[in-house]
């Protein structure tokens, strides 16, 4: 099969889809692989490091798309519409639910998308999502400390106190894989932490990690509420699969947060849990709006692309070699990889997707 690699185009997003590991692998196997020019450079991946991999360099988007199938790391944007194409396979993060654009162009075009995001093991949990949702984590405790400075906005509040001064509290919604991630960040830190989440089995596993360190509240308006106006660093880490995340901060507790706290959704890719988040980029990661600071990065783990394209290969490529091995077949042998199926033939598969575009169900 012929794969294609495309250079990513969203604002600083460094990742790419395949590393030249991954490559060798696939050419092992003898398919043919082509590699956008520069595609890896972000993440330390040398044009010559793909060719040495058996890769071949394409000189263009456009050659680099004309293939069986497009291993990616983001969505499609708009300016790359025009190079998807009936009958091809698409496999990257799509997060279609935050995107009803981007899911009439699939519907559309012809393409048949399997979503990262919704690879799903009959454990429920989301092996190729885990890899990002923990560097995620862990970047939005390091991000959230950064903007905390006063130079950057933020309040002036050391995550870690000093004896004598109190530590800063860092609040996050959601008790998944971002927010255990996130809370461990700032344990080591020596922030005050909180976790709310709804599912009672889910904190007592936390209990059994974190111990007395973190404070494991059961998620209520109310105790949503308390924890918030009580926050100088608050963490969105809310997943409903292949669904908008609910909003738990209206706009209304925001105004009441302290002034110069930071606020930082990792569920923007979802379309956030805080209702004054928007998303933003690596170029303009930050907005001020009602004395709060708002982070809404949606592809966090873009700042570190060497560590991330191989978190996410690690995971991704067993998949990858049974699309390039078996072409849509792969999803009658393997039952996982078919639960990342979201479009195909012109129709919307996924069942949480239909329910977000019931207008778009066929």
């Amino acid at each position: 099969m012929q794969i294609g690699v495309p250079k990513e185009t969203k604002d600083q997003e460094f990742r790419v889809g395949l590393s030249p590991g991954s490559v060798r692998a696939l050419t092992a196997q003898g398919h043919e692989v082509f590699v956008e020019t520069q595609a890896g450079a972000g993440a330390g991946f040398t044009d010559a490091d793909y060719e040495q991999a058996g890769a071949a360099i394409a000189a263009t988007a456009k050659a680099t798309w004309d293939r069986d199938l497009i291993v990616k790391v983001k969505e499609p944007l708009p300016q790359e519409y025009d190079f998807l194409q009936k009958g091809q396979l698409l496999f990257t993060y799509l997060h279609l639910a935050a995107d009803r654009r981007l899911t009439e162009h699939l519907l559309s075009c012809g393409v048949t998308a399997i979503a990262y995001e919704t690879v799903e093991l009959p454990d429920r949990r989301l092996p190729l999502l885990a890899p990002m949702s923990v560097i995620a984590g862990r970047l939005s405790v390091q991000f959230g400390a950064r903007y905390l400075e006063r130079q950057q906005g933020g309040r002036g509040v050391l995550l870690g106190g000093i004896p004598g001064v109190p530590a800063g509290r860092v609040v996050v919604l959601g008790g998944g894989v971002v927010g255990t991630e996130a809370a461990r960040i700032a344990v080591g830190m020596g922030a005050q932490v909180t976790i709310l989440d709804v599912n009672i089995d889910r904190l007592s596993y936390l209990e059994t990690i974190f111990g007395s360190r973190v404070e494991l509240l059961y998620s209520s308006a109310a105790q949503i509420e308390a924890a918030v106006l009580d926050a100088d660093l608050l963490i969105g880490a809310v997943l409903v699969l292949a669904q908008k995340a609910p909003i738990l901060v209206s706009r209304d507790l925001v105004q009441q947060m302290r002034s110069g706290s930071v606020i930082v959704d990792v569920a923007v890719d979802q379309g956030g849990c805080i209702e004054t988040v928007r998303p933003t980029s690596h170029s303009q990661p930050t907005y001020v709006e009602a004395g709060v600071v708002h982070y809404g990065v949606p592809n966090m783990p873009g700042a570190v692309p060497w560590t991330a394209t191989q978190a996410l290969n690690n995971s991704t490529l067993p998949y990858v070699l049974k699309l390039a091995n078996f072409g849509m077949a792969a999803l009658d042998k393997d039952p996982i990889l078919a639960k990342g199926l979201n479009v195909q033939n012109h129709h919307l598969i996924h069942p949480a997707v239909q329910q977000v575009f019931p207008d778009l169900v066929q």
